[in-house]
């Protein structure tokens, strides 16, 4: 196709509707922007240029109403190799390797069609880790389920479970870790946020951006069906009665296939072939054919006559607005193709050269000869939307009396009650259903510690720390303290390992922005978000936002799941935090309060939602982690677990459950109120077994740290002197009954 063909005037195709405003708002244009649209392009759009303005503007693809937001997070780092911006955020691990990692979110699709859209929400993350050059080593998930009591819940938590699951294990990646939290605010609108971490030469890493007028663009992988169309505007607005309707863009995943996409890409970037690469996520070849270009600064000639189709009598429109999966769209270098071809081929892969770069800075789609459409490229992202929408911060509540607040009547039925509760329920009927130990790398499993586990292939004794973590009723009630402890969380969490916290990724779930108050709830948890990541030296480099979370304008809690990865060197010095032997020493780090504002506790045994946040000083964060890294990292500690969601009691349980040794407590003299002390959820600390409990005292007590020795491990049972006297067996059968039980009961 010459230049001069290029800048003829699209031609309308049979059949195509003429541009009305209710095909606009189809589209999920508003007015205004289509005015700009037309602006840009000095005439009335087909109906194919008017689907990738839609796709390319729509908040799930164009960010309009964060990106001013996001912009105020640290992303730097002298470990950060890419931040935001590319398919997935890359550091600087050591010896010669990079980890690459990225969370995103599935949240619609997965509510229309839970299998589906959960499994293609692996796979697409799974694409944007190898689409860079990394071979995947490990997957986690955030899942956010409604009250179990309502009709949906239980056909929703089989469906998405199935999903990550069947694809996970099918691509044989380890699925790791992760958390599962069921509220009513999620009834009409669950979340599914999935993550991938791989591992590549630090010095192959590959981009999206085009280079080279002339050079062939190739289309690899499966073919383009219908499925998907329109995927990435039906995840830019909110819910309503009307939702089942969508399920037809819901995508279909294809595990299989997308291993054996993940073994061609691997071999072809074993070559010198590539010139860029980018998979076909939400808006299909229109986003990865027009980003790729616009990070190159050129242009593209896109012939979609030459696309590998699945169905009989796709249009341009349908071809550029797909997203099917298991795609790729690759920029050779010249000469280069039949080598590529032989690789996919070999592979069992469509492979087909659907078009070349120019230097006109114009997306052109020919469709059998004829010119279907002639975008320009620079205007459609320096004259997007972007919006600084009103924003009203949420008040911090005040702090709420522990006095106030009941102690249990019952001291052993108040922790049988939370360790069977769903939020703290055993999740192993979930994990079970994932291969967690396939590649032969996992260290420490699910449920045997804070953060999972990876050891680095070919990285001597190396290994990666990973874990998810939000407190979405924290942010609720205050999101700058909710913000700022999701990431502390994270960091406390791969701190509890031994290894050295590095780098976030983020899924920023919230309801609909054009809402002042949820609009503030964004700004607010950036806020706490970005405070903690200076003070932690915790930079974010990828992340992905999901906005619009509402069904019939109620809105889900603020969940700004944090993704984070760390390093420890030698993956012998690490713990878990289980307690497999009697006679450690358990000392508490960290200063206890009894923070019972938005507990677990409280809403759990008493039906209450209240009281302000635990506060979140970051400098104390820092300090205790930092503490308690180094003597993980001497080999001083025997466990390690850190304080959250039920505070001491729960997360002595939690040990005690995990290595199937009791243990005994005694408070400290002067506790006023005992509830508030082992309930409570003060923030920074951790609960820790070791050897020499007077030693880690003393060492603590050298470094500035609260610590305070309260027992012993041994015996068959909790034991708290005086209040609580629980058998192991007892408190299993209460925290492994509830999901199991809830999932085979019927509907």
């Amino acid at each position: 196709m010459t230049i001069a063909q290029e800048k003829n005037p699209p031609v309308k195709l049979p059949n195509e509707p003429a541009i009305t405003p209710q095909i606009v708002a189809e589209h999920g244009l508003a007015p205004d922007e289509y005015e700009r649209l037309l602006k840009i392009m000095g005439r009335t759009p087909t109906m194919v240029e008017l689907g990738i303005f839609s796709a390319m503007w729509s908040e799930h693809c164009s960010y309009k109403s964060s990106k001013v937001w996001l912009k105020k997070l640290p992303t730097k780092a002298p470990w950060v190799i890419q931040g935001p911006g590319e398919n997935a955020g890359v550091i600087d691990i050591g010896d010669g390797q990079a980890a690459i990692f990225k969370m995103e979110s599935h949240n619609h699709p997965s509510y229309i069609e839970p299998y589906q859209g959960a499994a293609t929400g692996v796979g697409g993350i799974m694409r944007d880790v190898f689409t860079m050059g990394a071979r995947p080593v490990a997957n986690l998930n955030a899942l956010r389920f409604g009250d179990p009591n309502h009709p949906k819940t239980r056909h929703l938590v089989s469906g998405v479970v199935a999903g990550i699951g069947g694809y996970g294990n099918c691509m044989g990646i380890p699925t790791v870790g992760g958390e599962t939290n069921f509220h009513p605010a999620y009834n009409g609108n669950i979340l599914v946020n999935a993550m991938t971490v791989g591992i590549a030469p630090a010095d192959r890493i590959f981009y999206a951006a085009a280079a080279g007028v002339g050079n062939p663009l190739v289309y690899v992988g499966s073919k383009t069906g219908r499925d998907g169309i329109h995927g990435a505007t039906m995840s830019s607005t909110e819910f309503n009665e009307d939702s089942e309707s969508k399920r037809p863009t819901v995508q279909v995943g294809d595990p299989f296939v997308e291993k054996l996409l993940l073994e061609a890409c691997l071999e072809l970037m074993a070559t010198d072939a590539i010139v860029a690469i980018q998979d076909m996520g939400a808006a299909g070849l229109t986003s990865s054919s027009f980003e790729m270009a616009a990070k190159g600064g050129l242009g593209v000639v896109v012939e979609l006559d030459k696309v590998p189709m699945r169905e009989t009598g796709m249009n341009p429109y349908e071809l550029m607005l797909s997203e099917s999966q298991e795609r790729m769209l690759i920029v050779l270098k010249p000469g280069r193709e039949e080598l590529a071809r032989k690789i996919f081929e070999k592979w069992e892969l469509d492979f087909a050269v659907i078009g070349h770069l120019t230097d006109t800075e114009r997306m052109v789609l020919s469709w059998h000869g004829d010119i279907v459409g002639n975008i320009p490229i620079p205007p459609l992202v320096t004259e997007a939307p972007m919006y600084e929408r009103p924003w009203t911060l949420t008040s911090l509540p005040a702090e709420l009396d522990a006095a106030k607040v009941p102690a249990p009547k019952d001291w052993n039925a108040s922790l049988l009650t939370l360790m069977g509760s769903p939020d703290l329920a055993s999740k192993s009927w979930i994990w079970k259903q994932y291969d967690h130990l396939i590649m032969g790398n996992t260290a420490i499993r699910p449920q045997d510690g804070d953060a999972a586990l990876v050891r680095v292939p070919g990285g001597g004794h190396k290994g990666l720390a990973m874990t998810s973590d939000c407190t979405p009723r924290y942010v609720q009630a205050h999101p700058e303290t909710g913000g700022r402890q999701a990431v502390a969380e994270a960091w406390r969490n791969i701190t509890a390992t031994g290894a050295k916290p590095l780098a976030v990724t983020d899924n920023m779930n919230f309801g609909n922005p054009q809402k002042p108050e949820i609009m503030g709830q964004f700004a607010g948890a950036i806020m706490g978000m970005s405070e903690a990541c200076n003070a932690l030296d915790f930079p974010v480099v990828s992340g992905n936002v999901s906005l619009y979370n509402e069904t019939e304008g109620r809105p889900i809690l603020p969940t700004p799941t944090i993704g984070a990865v760390g390093v420890i060197e030698d993956i012998a010095t690490s713990v878990g935090s289980r307690l497999v032997k009697s006679g450690l020493a358990l000392v508490l780090v960290g200063e206890t309060k009894g923070w019972l504002g938005q507990s677990i506790y409280l809403r759990e045994l008493h039906g209450r939602e209240e009281g302000a946040p635990p506060p979140v000083d970051l400098a104390v964060e820092r300090r205790n982690g930092d503490f308690v890294r180094g003597e993980i990292v001497g080999r001083r500690v025997a466990a390690c677990h850190d304080l959250s969601d039920g505070g001491l009691l729960v997360s002595l349980a939690e040990m005690c459950l995990a290595g199937g040794t009791g243990a005994t407590l005694k408070l400290p003299k002067g506790v006023a109120a005992p509830h508030a002390y082992l309930y409570g959820e003060d923030q920074g600390r951790y609960l820790i077994a070791t050897d020499d409990g007077a030693a880690l005292i003393a060492a603590a007590t050298k470094a500035g740290v609260p610590a305070v020795q309260l027992g012993y491990s041994g015996g068959t049972s909790v034991v708290v002197e005086g209040l609580l006297d629980l058998p192991l067996d007892d408190l299993r059968a209460a925290h492994e009954a509830w999901l199991p039980t809830y999932m085979n009961s019927a509907a």
